[in-house]
């Protein structure tokens, strides 16, 4: 009976420490693509497509990851970091991810939920005054937008409606010109300050009803200063001790260290697609990452990466809630992230839906092309996207830095084409 017992138990053990190293705790490179259940031969048609990309000037540069199972499958750069200087693309160059940051946000603040400092379904004046009693714009005067109409919203913003984008508020918004309502697009190189700014949002009418429909804008902005509120730190410094050093994101910043100032890419336009590559107009947009009073942090968008970095936390929401031998979420909670959480809207016109922080790729979707439904996705606005697969267990991310973009679906939406083309 005694040796049946240390058998049941060796054999319980064997189990558990099977189970746990079949969630990976890092990315590594596979041996051959076909090990990890792709084609080596279809992958190089990824290889051309991109090559041709960069060599007709429709991108200055693209760099890729395919992981599955955590085992790396293609990682490569093509193109110029800078074009005018000819200077090689490299793998771990650093690119701005704009709206990707929102997924890092979203992270940030469920550990604070499972911490229990907060409910979803709360009012987020509970904790941000300035948002009490919300207001929804009905009408404005063209010529004069200082003369505008509004009437009292049906109900308060709830911090899940700020996690899904069914808050109300959004980007563009009519009266932003408004001295009361001016707020940094998502990056700045003045002496803005997250809690001036969010008060400032707060001030805003909305355009919408909480809960109603989609809007998608500057409620992971908002998310950020909730998390100053919750945690008693600073934005910055939470992400960097909560989310991104216990990931293993060493190249994940607001800001970058002079030490790294050298490694961030240059940002072009091409808003159509006769248009050549050139530099971007907007200096604040190129250089906020390294100049300026480096003192405004964006939840929802302003944030900067490796493509291998990022694919972290990726891999991260593969595993629900576990990399680097570290557990911030519970598998319940990173499942939640991953259901519909807007009811009968939609991501625009991509018959998409949108949970706390990122898209889900439906049956019917008419941006997801042959992913597998209930994919994870999304992107940010210099042309950087991330799907993330559970039933190929496969994550895949493309990078690039241009904006405006005539060619946004050619690079994104055939990228992810041509990776499952090339599964086995």
């Amino acid at each position: 009976m005694k040796n049946i017992s240390i058998l049941l138990s060796s054999l319980f053990l064997f189990l558990i420490t099977g189970i746990k190293a079949q969630v990976p705790q890092s990315l590594t490179t596979a041996k051959t693509a076909e090990e990890a259940g792709f084609s080596s031969e279809r992958l190089k048609r990824l290889d051309t497509h991109f090559q041709e990309v960069i060599d007709k000037g429709i991108a200055p540069n693209i760099v890729t990851l395919i992981a599955k199972k955590g085992k790396i499958v293609h990682y490569k750069a093509f193109g110029y970091s800078n074009l005018e200087s000819k200077t090689p693309l490299k793998k771990d160059d650093i690119f701005r991810i704009a709206s990707q940051s929102k997924l890092i946000t979203t992270v940030g603040l469920l550990i604070l939920f499972e911490e229990g400092k907060f409910f979803l379904d709360e009012p987020i004046s509970k904790y941000i005054p300035a948002f009490k009693n919300p207001k929804v714009l009905v009408s404005y005067d063209e010529k004069d937008r200082s003369k505008y109409i509004t009437r009292a919203a049906k109900s308060e913003i709830t911090i899940r409606q700020l996690m899904s984008h069914s808050a109300g508020i959004p980007y563009e918004h009519a009266l932003q010109d408004l001295p009361e309502f001016k707020v940094p697009f998502f990056c700045s190189t003045d002496k803005d300050i997250l809690k001036d700014v969010v008060d400032k949002i707060a001030a805003r009418p909305l355009i919408a009803d909480p809960g109603t429909q989609f809007v998608y804008g500057l409620n992971t902005d908002v998310l950020g200063r909730l998390i100053e509120v919750l945690s008693g730190m600073s934005f910055d410094e939470y992400l960097r001790k909560k989310v991104l050093d216990p990931l293993g994101m060493n190249d994940t910043y607001f800001y970058l260290p002079d030490a790294k100032a050298s490694r961030l890419v240059e940002l072009y336009s091409k808003g159509n697609v006769n248009d050549k590559l050139s530099l971007h107009a907007n200096e604040t947009y190129r250089k906020y990452a390294i100049s300026g009073e480096r003192s405004y942090f964006s939840g929802g968008a302003g944030l900067l990466s490796t493509v291998e970095d990022y694919a972290k936390i990726c891999q991260f929401i593969l595993n629900k809630g576990e990399f680097n031998g570290k557990r911030l979420l519970a598998r319940s909670t990173v499942e939640i992230m991953g259901r519909n959480q807007i009811g009968e809207s939609f991501v625009w016109d991509r018959q998409d839906k949108f949970g706390l922080g990122l898209q889900i790729i439906t049956p019917e979707s008419h941006y997801g092309d042959n992913a597998t439904a209930g994919s994870l996705t999304w992107g940010g606005m210099y042309c950087s996207e991330y799907t993330i697969d559970p039933k190929e267990e496969t994550i895949m991310l493309v990078f690039t830095n241009v904006h405006p973009y005539a060619h946004y679906s050619e690079i994104v939406r055939k990228f992810r084409i041509l990776v499952y083309q090339s599964m086995l």
